[in-house]
This record gives C-alpha cells, sequence and structure tokens, in this order.
C-alpha cells in the first residue's frame, strides 16, 4: 500500500467518523507491540523454562501459586516503565470528538488507560488487578506485590484480574461488549488478527447491523475481505493521520 493509498484511506475513515454518532473500537496485541509490550507466548515469549500458556492458567494457579505469581510479577515489571504510543493518543482524541465511543481491548496491560481513553471494555481482564480468592474483592494494586499477595480485607489469596487460558470471559463484560457493537455506526478493529472468538466475530456483527466497519492492521487477516477499508500499516501512524482533523 502506498502512502497516497494511506492517506485516501484514512481521509475515507475520517469522514464517516465525522458523522458517526456511535464509535466502537476493537484494539489487540499489535497496537500495544509498538508501545514495546512482548507477545510472552511462543518461542519469544520463554520465562525461565516455562511457557506463558503452561502457567496462565486455573490449573498451573491451583498447582504452584507462587510460581505463577512470580510469572506475574516480572511481567508487571516489564510493563511498568512502558508509555503509550501515539495510537493509543490517536484514540483519546477519538473518544473526545465523538458523541458515543466505546473502546473494547483484548489487551490487558492498561496502556490504554494510562493515555487517557475512559469508556474501555478489557474483555481479558487488568494485568493491574488482583482478584481475592476468598471474598472476590477486585482493586487495582500497582505496588511491588508480595510473593504470594493476599487480601487486605479477609486474608485470602489473591490472583491476577485476568482471563486465563480455559476461563470464561465474564458474561457482563461481554454482554457490554455485543451491545456496543450493535449499535455502532462505525466500528474499527486495531492490531488484531481477528481469528480468537469472541472477539473475531464482533466485527462481522456490527457490519451485519449496518456499521460501516474498519480494518487497521500491519498485514491482510482472513477477515479482510468483510470490512469496508482496510489500512495496511504501524496504527501508531495509520490512527494520527485519521483523528488529526476530527
Amino acid at each position: 500500500m502506498t502512502a497516497l493509498d494511506t492517506a485516501a484511506r484514512a481521509s475515507l475513515v475520517r469522514e464517516r467518523l465525522g458523522g458517526a454518532q456511535r464509535v466502537v473500537v476493537l484494539t489487540g496485541a499489535g497496537i500495544s507491540a509498538e508501545s514495546g509490550v512482548p507477545t510472552f507466548r511462543g518461542e519469544g515469549g520463554l520465562w525461565r523454562e516455562y511457557r506463558a500458556v503452561d502457567l496462565a492458567t486455573p490449573e498451573a494457579f491451583g498447582r504452584n501459586p507462587q510460581l505463577v505469581w512470580e510469572f506475574y510479577n516480572w511481567r508487571r515489571e516489564v510493563l511498568a516503565p512502558l508509555a503509550p504510543n501515539p495510537g493509543h493518543e490517536a484514540l483519546v482524541k477519538m473518544e473526545q470528538s465523538v458523541p458515543h465511543f466505546t473502546l473494547i481491548t483484548q489487551n490487558i496491560d492498561g496502556l490504554h488507560e494510562k493515555a487517557g481513553s475512559r469508556n474501555i471494555i478489557e474483555l481479558h481482564g487488568n494485568i493491574w488487578h488482583v482478584r481475592c480468592l476468598g471474598c472476590g474483592e477486585v482493586s487495582e494494586d500497582r505496588s511491588v506485590l508480595a510473593p504470594m499477595p493476599r487480601c487486605a480485607g479477609c486474608g485470602q489469596l489473591l490472583r491476577p484480574h485476568v482471563v486465563w487460558f480455559g476461563e470464561a470471559l465474564d458474561p457482563s463484560v461481554l454482554r457490554r461488549a455485543y451491545e456496543a457493537v450493535q449499535k455502532a455506526g462505525v466500528m474499527m478493529v486495531i492490531g488484531t488478527s481477528g481469528t480468537v472468538e469472541p472477539a473475531a466475530s464482533m466485527g462481522i456483527l456490527a457490519k451485519r447491523k449496518g456499521a460501516f466497519l474498519v480494518e487497521i492492521n500491519l498485514e491482510p487477516t482472513p477477515y479482510t475481505s468483510f470490512y469496508d477499508a482496510s489500512i495496511f500499516g504501524k496504527s501508531g501512524e495509520i490512527l494520527p493521520l485519521i483523528s488529526e482533523s476530527l
């Protein structure tokens, strides 16, 4: 895609956004990668001799909660100094310019909130939040956690408030996401391959309900043919082009 193509498509998307009352954005790992967030998966995601997919499970936590907490504390240390990038910041500007804006993210790094986004639905939770296994209290804690952190209220063990492999998404969170998607006039899918459900089908649902559907990704995805506009490249470069005149 040439710079001219990118500019023309960005202008089209900006025009659509300018006339939209309700906008929904779905983000994935791609937007965070531009801030230096590692994938924590695959060959490049090894921690000690373990794979992330072997530690981010309720079974692993049941067997060895201290090991899982060591892994998550290490992840928190990696993420703590990272800053939002121009893509995150462009979405903040977009939210301020649209009457009804909802940001749905698959990311757990908290960078959207750090950038200033407000109406955020975190499908997979947030690594800076903890949940008590006893009383169920959820709270934000960005401090250096103990190897086996415990609830200040009831003394029971805490766990990261994230959705692990093998766990279902919170039904109330999912319901809010679907409600927003079905009302969208424009929906943008950014930095995700769109192959993992339920997020994968949200764009298709939005289009079936009449939304103008936009994709911003480094390369084509299995759903590219369904989009009304696809722009390939870094979201940190493309989103500022879209939001600059909103």
